[in-house]
């Protein structure tokens, strides 16, 4: 069944079963026959209607005006149930003509919930709290049960009283929950209508525009204390609702949901002087177009990837890299920008990484941190190491080593790296429990834990191609790479942060020579003097005690 709910073959076989089901129980109870001839169909129409809406239970939503006819088909049963083998129950066919109200009603209640969309939050004078949708889900449930009542009672033959309460109950929450969206609808127009006032008085310097799959909030949340910390007032620009939510949750500034492009003029206001950006998402074009902007790129974290030598890039008027080795990469990829596009303000995430207070081999029980990418959205930055992961755990677990297992936020949205992800965690937790070494993953290393956290509770680290291999170089503890997407042999060509690294090999699709790796990784570490001259080259050049203040200090000069 769940394989039959997650594509859209499988829905669309579901969705027609109810329908198919709902309409053979109306006929066999317009036969006039038993009752138990329209009870399997009804049956299997009401639990397959439950099944799909499971979600709901735990919390999530449920579009609003779907399985509208079943739901109509299963009502007429049990009307025709009810005439046919009882006689007209007035309480019934009230409860009936209620709830099919109730259903009827769904389509225009859904269209007034997508038009209450929030507009903004924390703002002075304007949407200081960020309102939520009407509950949606919570009427088409309520709806739902309103017609199982119904069938119920008709099955039964029960007092049709108890349907037309339930019913009643079920339209005027419908009714209730309608009168929630239009006056919302009507305080999010007169938001958009007060916005550009509002927004002038608040006297905003910059703006962070910020769009994003839903789930990536760490993009943004990793440098928004740092432009709080430049001591002037700006906003969050979000171009998605669920954008929205996650940025309110994580500051007090402004945020300002716009979708449109034709939306954003009413945020760029005269005080306006500088926009920021944490990805190269397409609709930071939609901001850009504005040239009395200045548009400082900072992106994300600073790796060998492809998307970090994106031409792209050259949209910006300056472009905040961690070091010379971002500045290199774009010409070594063919990526022509003139220096000027170019600041080095090193990466401020790092100034609370410690750095190696010993060598790895003086260290009996080292623990190492795991931590590898996702597959990205293209198979040309597909550098995951997840599906060789469970054998390199486990040899680090033979040589003793206790381990800390944080993945990539995205790698559980593919199945076969969330089954990988699955693999490491039971391997992990028997070890634990047989041998009692202090393991740290799932939620303790991925939530409770941020990466820094992880950095200074390992003393050195396995990934891949990664931005978080360039951050945890500040550290100067050892760290392997794997070489996934191309040879060991020629990995350093392609993505030169490994020639501080020890390369893992695993183009073939299994970990090869991994033994002779851990021996150095683990032990001599040969490695060392090469890390400490790469970390100026990758991370800046910038005295550790001013580090983040080089950074505001950088940012400072265009506000």
């Amino acid at each position: 069944m769940r394989v039959l709910l997650t594509s859209k073959a499988g829905a669309r076989f579901v969705s027609t079963t109810i329908e198919v089901s709902a309409l053979v129980a109306l006929l066999l109870a317009a036969v006039g026959g038993s009752r138990l001839w329209a009870l399997p169909p009804a049956l299997l129409a009401a639990v397959l209607l439950a099944w799909t809406w499971r979600g709901a239970l735990r919390g999530g939503a449920v579009p609003t005006a779907k399985a509208v006819v079943p739901r109509v088909l299963l009502l007429a049963c049990a009307y025709l149930l009810g005439v046919v083998h009882g006689g007209v129950d007035p309480a019934l066919a009230v409860g009936v003509a209620l709830a099919g109200l109730a259903v009827l009603g769904e389509a225009p209640l859904g269209l007034m919930s997508r038009a209450a969309y929030p507009v903004t939050a924390n703002l002075p004078g304007i949407g200081a709290r960020p309102y939520r949708r009407p509950n949606t889900s919570r009427v088409v449930l309520v709806n739902g049960a309103a017609v199982l009542v119904a069938l119920g009672c008709a099955f039964t033959g029960a007092l049709g009283v108890i349907s037309a309460a339930v019913s009643a109950a079920a339209l005027g929450l419908a009714l209730f929950t309608s009168w929630q969206a239009l006056t919302r609808v009507r305080a999010r127009r007169t938001s958009e209508q007060n916005l550009f006032t509002a927004l002038s008085a608040y006297e905003p310097a910059f703006v962070v525009h910020w769009n994003a799959p839903a789930g990536t909030a760490y993009q943004i949340a990793m440098w928004l204390p740092y432009l709080e910390r430049l001591g002037r007032r700006f906003f969050v620009l979000v171009r998605s609702e669920a954008n929205f939510n996650e940025v309110a949750a994580l500051t007090k500034a402004p945020v300002v949901l716009r979708t449109a492009l034709e939306d954003l003029d009413a945020v760029v206001t005269p005080s306006l002087r500088v926009a920021f950006y944490v990805n190269t998402a397409t609709r930071n074009n939609h901001l850009i177009r504005y040239t009395k902007l200045t548009h400082i790129q900072l992106n994300h974290g600073d790796s060998d990837k492809v998307p970090s030598h994106n031409p792209v890039f050259r949209m910006y008027d300056k472009n905040f890299v961690a070091g010379q080795a971002a500045i290199d990469r774009f010409a070594a990829n063919g990526v022509s920008m003139p220096m000027e596009m170019f600041t080095v303000v090193g990466r401020p995430q790092v100034e609370n990484v410690a750095v190696a207070a010993k060598p790895i081999a003086s260290i009996a029980n080292p623990r190492v941190l795991y931590a590898p990418t996702w597959a990205g959205f293209y198979a040309d930055s597909n550098y995951s190491s997840l599906h060789v992961g469970y054998d390199m755990v486990k040899a680090l677990v033979a040589r003793g080593c206790s381990i800390v297992f944080r993945p990539h936020p995205y790698s559980r949205r593919s199945p076969a790296l969330a089954r990988e992800c699955d693999r490491i965690q039971a391997l992990l937790d028997e070890d634990r429990r047989v041998n009692g070494r202090q393991h740290v993953f799932g939620n303790q290393a991925e939530v409770k834990m941020s990466v820094v956290d992880c950095f200074n509770a390992s003393d050195a680290m396995v990934s891949d191609v990664s931005s978080v291999v360039a951050d945890y170089l500040y550290s100067e503890k050892p760290f392997a790479m794997v070489a996934v997407s191309t040879s060991a042999v020629t990995f350093t060509d392609e993505f030169p942060l490994g020639r501080a690294g020890y390369i893992i090999d695993a183009h073939s699709g299994r970990v090869q020579g991994l033994d002779v790796i851990l021996d150095d990784f683990l032990g001599a570490d040969p490695l060392a003097p090469i890390r400490h001259d790469l970390k100026k080259y990758y991370l800046g050049d910038i005295p550790p005690e001013r580090y983040a203040q080089h950074f505001l200090d950088e940012a400072s000069r265009h506000l």
